[in-house]
């Protein structure tokens, strides 16, 4: 019996995440149909994919531009603003949503859709790493599924398919090691925003790929996955592979070990998440170990990259220490980004900012948010100051 095309709502749908979705529901149109899409303010290009694929439920959270997408897309919906990302995430008709916007824009959305009835595939970080433990609460509140998109966090929920926790032993989040994996530790100062904006795998926004240059992008998924799969920091570990075709591992009490290897492409996570807990035929290039030269690994270089010991940190403590941690590092990595401070002044932004906050224990979302704010007020004085 031929399963239903799940019906789904991509927010963020021009970024590089949401165009992958997209490329996955032309791959596979008889189990993935849009019925949602929203931007930032990309109207062009927001009204192309609704014209494609026939969808009128849009939203731009910058509303300045949305008389210019109705006027593209006539008889669509518009929605504008945060309400309107919250009025796609809880469409009657979708049964998932794919949240893949940058930043903490996708955080009430995401609950939004969990509160609806919704399940929800998260690209974007900040969800889990500010709100993990109200977002997951939330999800099982509702009955929920809370899927992974990143292919990190997709090759670990491959891996455990629902065991329970207590029989694992070690999450491995593996690495790239980003553009400067080899480069000695002095070298770092003179790093220019071209270089750190060149990631030797994969082809992902500007924030991403800085976070993936410094590690912050994997000090951030450690965060995740202790909300995702229900294991403490200290199961998490990381370990750099530079050829990313291992996505992650999963070493069980027994010590067996489970990995998921594809090529590298976004596509494979995010067709996961939407055909879970089913696997279907798709176009996308398989893995050809006979063309596989070597499968290196190695041991992050923690002194010289001190992301992830920070994020372990913010991880282990807790409360509303994760989300300073993740507004102090947009901002850092906003500034670098803006050619304003130097590449290895993100890490040391990121921990005075940590080191000057006082942590609030099980914090609401108002508390989170709070905390956000005078993060990014303080690393900003930071960025003046340095």
């Amino acid at each position: 019996m031929t399963s239903q095309p799940k019906r789904v709502v991509v927010l963020g749908s021009t970024g590089s995440i949401g165009e992958s979705a997209l490329k996955v529901a032309r791959d596979i149109p008889g189990r993935m149909r849009v019925v949602g899409l929203a931007a930032h303010r990309s109207a062009e290009k927001l009204a192309g994919q609704a014209l494609e694929f026939g969808v009128r439920h849009l939203a731009l959270s910058d509303g300045s531009r949305h008389r210019e997408l109705g006027a593209s897309v006539p008889g669509a919906e518009i929605h504008a603003g945060e309400e309107g990302l919250v009025a796609l995430a809880t469409l009657p008709e979708a049964d998932l949503v794919l949240i893949a916007i940058v930043g903490t824009a996708g955080l009430r959305p995401a609950l939004a859709a969990l509160e609806a009835g919704k399940d929800i595939a998260v690209a974007s970080k900040e969800i889990l790493v500010m709100a993990g433990e109200i977002v997951m609460a939330t999800a099982a509140r509702h009955g929920c599924r809370v899927l992974p998109v990143d292919s990190e966090h997709n090759a670990i929920f491959q891996c455990l398919e629902d065991r329970d926790p207590v029989s694992v032993k070690r999450i491995i989040l593996t690495a790239s090691g980003g553009p400067f994996r080899q480069w000695p530790a002095g070298r770092l100062d003179g790093v220019t925003v071209e270089e750190a904006l060149c990631h030797p795998t994969w082809v992902m926004g500007r924030k991403i790929t800085i976070d993936s240059a410094t590690l912050f992008n994997k000090g951030l998924e450690m965060i995740e996955a202790r909300w995702l799969f229900g294991v403490g920091m200290d199961r998490v570990e990381v370990v750099v592979h530079p050829q990313s075709i291992i996505h992650s591992m999963v070493e069980f009490i027994d010590h067996s070990v489970l990995a998921q290897l594809s090529k590298s492409d976004m596509c494979f996570p995010i067709q996961y998440a939407v055909t879970w807990p089913e696997r279907v035929p798709n176009s996308l290039e398989p893995l050809d170990f006979a063309k596989l030269a070597k499968l290196e690994f190695e041991a992050p270089r923690l002194a010289d990259f001190p992301a992830l010991d920070l994020a372990r940190r913010a991880g282990e403590e807790g409360g509303t220490l994760p989300s300073v941690l993740n507004a102090a590092n947009e901002v850092a990595v906003a500034a670098f980004l803006e050619r304003r401070i130097s590449f290895p002044a993100i890490w040391k932004i990121v921990a005075r900012t940590m080191e000057a906050h006082t942590r609030r224990d099980q914090p609401g979302l108002a508390e989170i948010l709070a905390a956000d704010t005078w993060a990014r007020e303080f690393a900003s004085g930071c960025v003046t100051g340095s």
